[in-house]
């Protein structure tokens, strides 16, 4: 065997090695955010909305909280956390402070920092009577 041979089977080895890292850097970043965003509950929330706000440092998310409806104090087992899907939905939220609504939200396994500071997604809220 000679030195060229030994050259050719080295690149070609390497080059096999390196499609095969980044087609299995591939597949597991796309498992990773799948598992990330994977929706483990559906539903929706009632009380009174007290506070919203737009924070963060490197990722500006929409935070906010709810009174749960039927407690009398607020306390932390009677209120919710929760972050804003987006713009329109923080815009909502903002008419609606201080009054009773009903959140409809989406529970995520493990929420990206840019999606909020919580894993429960609000996508929409409506005015209670």
């Amino acid at each position: 065997m000679d030195i060229q041979t030994a050259k050719q089977s080295a690149r070609k080895w390497l080059r096999r090695s390196i499609w095969i890292a980044l087609a299995g850097l591939l597949l597991f970043s796309t498992g990773y955010y799948f598992y990330r965003t994977y929706t483990i509950s559906e539903g929706t929330r009632s009380g009174t909305l007290f506070k919203i706000s737009k924070k963060g440092v490197v990722f500006k998310t929409y935070e906010g909280q709810l009174h749960l409806a039927g407690s009398m104090m607020i306390s932390q087992q009677s209120t919710w956390d929760f972050s804003a899907k987006n713009a329109s939905v923080y815009e909502k939220l903002q008419h609606f402070e201080g009054k009773p609504v009903r959140c409809h939200y989406r529970q995520k396994v493990d929420a990206f920092p840019w999606q909020g500071d919580t894993d429960y997604i609000v996508y929409d809220v409506e005015a209670v009577e």
